[in-house]
């Protein structure tokens, strides 16, 4: 039996995820978790014992991952960020439009204590739709995100090799949840395209 592969996401993520892992491996040990306190209880369980490179993979989680934690899998942890590498944090949907991008994408990337910043492992860019919200924007971003999986299942599965490493590099503009607020404000001074572009951008 291969190394355990641990997989953070949500309730309805987690079973497709670990099924595509088992069209490759069907007796790897695979476990799923939602919370970050279920990831360290299961990590501090002894679940471990006896093997040499356990594997995370983080797929659209907003759970932050202690260093403590991240320490204990030698065989790589991965995240699967539904942004391009240009809008690392959180919301990039609604940045990339606010900014009039005319391409978005999706990223895999090695997992670091600072988030989004670890080396990039994968990208799959596409055309964002003229006149699209934000929220659409993260559902189209949400399948790309599930067809990057798909592309990089069978070398997630093989916790002895690394995913190779793009030479893509992470914007420096990380935004979080309190910059998506302030953008939905809006007052007298603005026009009316500026109110516009932030109902479309930010709700």
């Amino acid at each position: 039996m291969s190394d355990p592969i641990v997989i953070l996401s949500g309730p309805q993520e987690g079973p497709y995820l670990e099924a595509k892992l088992r069209n490759y491996v069907a007796d790897c040990g695979i476990h799923v978790v939602q919370t970050r306190d279920a990831l360290i209880e299961y990590t501090t369980s002894g679940a471990f014992a006896g093997h040499t490179r356990p594997r995370l993979i983080a797929f659209c989680t907003d759970v932050i991952v202690p260093a403590t934690t991240l320490s204990v899998f030698t065989g790589g942890a991965y995240n699967f960020h539904p942004g391009p590498p240009d809008y690392p944090g959180s919301n990039a949907a609604s940045f990339a439009i606010y900014d009039q991008c005319s391409t978005y994408g999706v990223t895999a990337h090695e997992m670091e204590v600072t988030v989004d910043s670890g080396a990039i492992v994968g990208f799959d860019g596409f055309v964002i739709p003229s006149g699209i919200r934000f929220m659409d924007l993260e559902i189209l971003a949400y399948q790309n995100l599930l067809n990057l999986f798909d592309r990089l299942a069978a070398k997630l599965i093989d916790t002895e090799r690394p995913l190779h490493r793009l030479d893509l590099k992470w914007g420096h503009n990380k935004r979080n949840r309190k910059d998506f607020e302030r953008m939905k404000q809006v007052s007298e001074t603005m026009d009316e395209d500026e109110i516009r572009l932030r109902w479309r951008a930010f709700g």
